[in-house]
C-alpha cells in the first residue's frame, strides 16, 4: 500500500490508538500499559499512517533471540487493504534484523481473519494455553514463526 506509511509510535499517537484499541479488543490493553511499552527498550511499537491518521499499530518486544508479537489492530475503516500485512511483515523483518530467532504470539482461535493473517507469515500453532482470553472465556492458540535464512519473510516472497 503506497498510500499507508510505517513509523515509530509517539506518545501523542495514544488517543488515536486507544480507540482502534477499544474498537478491536473485547478486554483492550490499558493506556498506561502502552505508556509503559513506549519506555521499554526491549519493546517496539510500530504504527501504520494514512491521510495523516494512525490507522493501525503492532506491539511486540524482544527477549535474547525471541520476540513476542504482543498486539496487532488496524482502524475498522481501514481493514481489509492490507494494513495488518504491512505490520506483521514490518516485525518479522525488524525481528529478523535484530538477529531473532523465533516470534511467537497467542490467538483466539474463533478470530479467524487473524489466523488466516498468521498463517499466511508462516506462523504454526505450537501450543495452546487454557481459559487464557476473557469477555468470552476462551483459549488461546500459541503460534510460532521461526526466522531463519531460506525462509521468506512476507508471504509474497
Amino acid at each position: 500500500m503506497s498510500d499507508v506509511a510505517l513509523r515509530p509510535m509517539a506518545a501523542s499517537d495514544l488517543p488515536t490508538v486507544m480507540r482502534i484499541e477499544k474498537e478491536s479488543y473485547s478486554v483492550p490493553w490499558s493506556e498506561s500499559t502502552f505508556r509503559g511499552l513506549l519506555r521499554r527498550r526491549d519493546a517496539e511499537l510500530i504504527v501504520a499512517e494514512a491521510d495523516s491518521a494512525v490507522v493501525g499499530y503492532a506491539v511486540y518486544w524482544t527477549v535474547l533471540d525471541q520476540s513476542e508479537l504482543g498486539n496487532v489492530a488496524v482502524a475498522p475503516a481501514w481493514r481489509g487493504r492490507g494494513i495488518g500485512d504491512m505490520l506483521v511483515a514490518e516485525v518479522v523483518r525488524r525481528a529478523g534484523q535484530a538477529g531473532v530467532r523465533e516470534v511467537f504470539l497467542e490467538v483466539r482461535p474463533s478470530n479467524a481473519a487473524a489466523r488466516r493473517l498468521y498463517e499466511r507469515f508462516g506462523f504454526a500453532q505450537v501450543g495452546r494455553r487454557r481459559n487464557y482470553y476473557q469477555s468470552p472465556v476462551e483459549d488461546a492458540l500459541v503460534l510460532r514463526r521461526p526466522l531463519r535464512a531460506g525462509l521468506p519473510l512476507n508471504p509474497q516472497d
